[in-house]
């Protein structure tokens, strides 16, 4: 599935060219208001991931990863309509481990489904939560500048 957010009207043209160059026909496009999250924050979550795991020495990114969505992500996503009776009748019955261990290796969505708001507290909790235990975060204002230059 390709995913296309149009900030303004000059990006019309764009997703049109797109579309144009399209060799497999029929092809469903589906419109939405507003965008679910921005790829900044994944590339910013999966990069702290890695940073929390190098620093902790015998936590590999997974394990972390894993850790952030149960600690962090569920209880955002318990607010939203639909998870939270989903995720009691199946994973949220599991002991926390279970919890950590289905989610890694089952690939539950949690952070996919979140919002840019959403997304943004899940970020803001990691991110109070690691660096108040005296880990190094890339900072996030530092990664606008950098994407300036790509």
């Amino acid at each position: 599935m390709t995913v296309r957010i149009l900030r303004s009207p000059d990006d019309i043209p764009r997703l049109a060219e797109f579309l144009g160059e399209r060799e497999k026909y029929p092809i469903t496009v589906t419109i939405t208001q507003g965008a679910s999250r921005r790829a900044a924050q994944n590339r910013l979550s999966h990069m702290w991931y890695a940073e929390i795991a190098t620093q902790l020495g015998d936590t590999d990114r997974e394990e972390v990863r894993a850790d952030c969505k149960v600690t962090f992500g569920v209880p955002i996503m318990r607010l939203a309509p639909g998870f939270c009776e989903a995720w009691d009748a199946s994973i949220g019955a599991l002991p926390y481990a279970g919890q950590r261990a289905a989610v890694k290796n089952m690939d539950v969505p949690i952070t996919r489904i979140m919002t840019v708001a959403q997304m943004s507290e899940y970020l803001d909790r990691m991110q109070r939560y690691w660096t108040e235990r005296g880990f190094l975060l890339t900072d996030p204002e530092a990664l606008k500048y950098m994407e300036e230059f790509e």
